[in-house]
């Protein structure tokens, strides 16, 4: 019987593929390894659905029979994955998403409200089966659902994509990415002793799509050198241990997967690949390594200047916005200025208090202060993820009543009492044909353009990617831990180390059960993203920031309960506020033990001291614009608190 399904499943899927290629030669090697392996994944599925009906599920043999057949399925959807997670994203979530519920937090999301997405597949069917009374119409529905997501694949809006070369380029920079970043982490690996058997798998199936692509691509083809350092990845990961805690993890990214992005970038570049793709939205096709600060984008720190290009403008931009940050004018009483808060040489944060004073100068404000460094690396802004943009966030801050107590049109007439400011920005009109004359933006994106240059540095651990310094041997140690036992990069993604992942066009929320004292007595009030978006998945939870310069940059947490890097390690090697005794039903974070040995804590932070970057700082300026208006000529730079 399970025979005869899984032949009338392929044929099922053959005919779908040959109506979608009719009129076109299917017999190249490549489109043809493409309709096999599709076939092999939904002959998988139909396969399980069968069995599950099949079985008892009080049956401990059964269920370890399912498991594995689970477990060989994995495998066959990973030979897969190379056109799968790239083609069409949203049906590989029904195949194998990592989480019951997502809330897609897109750079769409500039354009739309978030939205429910709800996973399933493989790793949602292999975590619900370790749970308590399990519901067999329920583990069915997450196979199921597979099996139709599978399908889409074979419609000829995806096998359109295989008529000309572009796309190979683009699926592979989205596979490399991964493999930096996502593959060797267990990010969607529910069982850990699978991590790198399932990489040795993929990446021996994707040399197999390099031989059918280059056979039938010939003029657009892998080079030889690509293909020569491909073969040395995988007889460097053949060569590792299988457990994932003993991969070097440091080496493969390092001396592997980074080259392999800067050839596979020369070449899309080389062939002028051309993407049809919203993937590729934020993603930097002329930057040459995984570890460079173009490689991504979040945001347009220009603003309304982002098309000038001058030097003298941009000069002049970042002139302005410098005053303007040190300038208290922009605060409702002419006392406190951004730079009251986010200190220049405290990595644009201030690690002197939990809370800023409030506007009132008496009260507090109810966040620390997150630092402005590395800030355009996130698609959304502020712990919560309020803001689409910087000049939002910048014109929020500047109105609340809360923090500079400023209206617009006031603010506006004072700085243009300033000739100095006056004069600057009349300069810059030209640049912004579409504002007419000086507003707002052009203030709000003078100061985005300013802070957001100090986040072009780079860290010892970028230099040591990109091969030109040596990393500690502690700090390599501390990377792999990261990579595996500490869980950390299930969160934390390569290579800026926050919530960004592959491709980079969305910025990942999680409930850690942060606590409102150092004691674990309660936990944190703050909603966070409820308050944006009200779910009972969003409840508690936080954008997840970046960990560069993490070091010094506390207080920690959106509310700096934690004053040292050490009791961050801690809270979460405990397993977060859940793992402490806290009731966070929603908790993202495992709330098992990672039981880190005081060692390992020792090199993890080794490594996370190997993010801090060689900002250069600039001193403050020596004096703001004079105003016709007197009483402003009392300002000092940096305000009074």
């Amino acid at each position: 019987m399970k025979k005869k399904l899984v032949i009338l499943c392929s044929l099922i899927v053959a005919i779908g593929f040959s109506f979608s290629f009719k009129n076109r030669t299917i017999a190249e090697p490549y489109r043809s390894l493409y309709i096999n392996r599709n076939v092999a994944v939904q002959e998988d599925f139909a396969a399980l659905l069968k069995f599950i009906d099949q079985i008892s599920l009080n049956d401990s043999t059964e269920v370890s029979i399912l498991k594995n057949q689970l477990l060989d399925a994995r495998k066959t959807l990973k030979s897969f994955d190379f056109w799968s997670r790239y083609l069409e994203p949203i049906a590989y979530k029904k195949m194998n998403g990592p989480l019951p519920v997502e809330w897609e937090t897109e750079v769409f999301e500039k354009f739309e409200k978030p939205y429910k997405r709800e996973g399933a597949g493989l790793t949602l069917a292999a975590l619900y089966l370790e749970e308590e009374n399990v519901s067999k119409d329920s583990l069915r529905s997450l196979i199921a659902q597979a099996i139709q997501a599978n399908t889409i694949y074979k419609e000829d809006s995806i096998t359109s994509q295989l008529e000309s070369f572009d796309h190979f380029y683009f699926c592979n920079r989205l596979y490399l990415l991964n493999l930096a970043a996502i593959y060797t982490t267990g990010f969607e690996c529910p069982n850990s002793d699978a991590v790198i058997p399932e990489l040795r798998l993929m990446m021996a199936s994707v040399q197999d799509i390099y031989k059918a692509y280059n056979l039938s691509y010939t003029t657009t083809a892998l080079s030889k050198d690509y293909l020569v350092l491909y073969q040395m990845a995988i007889d460097f990961v053949d060569a590792q241990p299988s457990k994932q805690e003993q991969f070097d993890h440091f080496n493969f990214i390092k001396n592997y997967v980074n080259p392999l992005f800067e050839l596979n970038q020369k070449l899309m570049n080389q062939y002028r690949a051309i993407t049809k793709s919203t993937m590729d939205f934020s993603l930097n096709k002329y930057a040459s390594s995984i570890f460079s600060k173009s490689l991504y984008s979040g945001q347009n720190s220009k603003g309304v200047y982002f098309n000038v290009e001058d030097k003298e403008a941009l000069a002049l931009i970042d002139r302005l916005g410098k005053l303007l940050f040190y300038d208290p004018i922009l605060s409702g009483n002419n006392q406190r200025s951004c730079a009251s808060c986010h200190k220049p040489t405290e990595f644009f944060t201030d690690t002197n208090v939990t809370y800023s004073f409030a506007f009132d100068h008496s009260s507090f404000l109810s966040r620390n202060t997150p630092s402005l460094v590395n800030v355009p690396y996130n698609h959304l802004i502020m712990y919560d993820g309020k803001h689409i943009s910087l000049q939002d966030q910048t014109r929020d801050v500047i109105h609340n009543v809360n923090e500079m107590g400023a209206k617009e049109d006031e603010l506006l007439e004072k700085i243009l009492s300033c000739n100095e400011y006056k004069i600057g920005f009349e300069k810059l009109l030209p640049f912004t044909p579409m504002e007419s004359k000086i507003s707002f933006e052009h203030i709000s994106s003078a100061l985005t353009f300013y802070y957001s240059k100090f986040s072009s540095a780079i860290s010892a651990l970028d230099k040591a990617m990109n091969n030109t310094m040596p990393l500690d041997a502690s700090a390599v140690k501390g990377f792999n831990l990261f990579m595996s036992k500490a869980q950390c990069a299930t969160c934390h993604f390569v290579p800026q180390f926050n919530g960004v992942k592959p491709p980079y066009v969305g910025s990942e929320f999680e409930v850690l059960g942060t606590p409102s004292t150092i004691d674990f007595k309660g936990l944190s009030a703050d909603k966070g993203r409820y308050n944006i978006n009200p779910a009972k998945e969003t409840m508690n939870a936080f954008r997840t920031g970046s960990l560069r310069n993490i070091v010094h940059t506390a207080p920690y947490m959106h509310n700096g309960v934690f004053k040292t890097i050490e009791e961050v390690v801690d809270f979460y090697d405990a397993g977060g506020g859940a793992g402490r005794g806290l009731n966070v039903p929603n908790q993202t974070l495992s709330a098992d033990s990672l039981h880190l040995t005081a060692i390992e804590k020792v090199e993890l932070i080794a490594f996370l001291k190997s993010l801090t970057e060689d900002v250069s700082f600039e001193s403050p300026p020596k004096k703001l614009p004079n105003s016709a208006i007197k009483e402003l000529n009392q300002r000092i730079v940096g305000g009074t608190y």
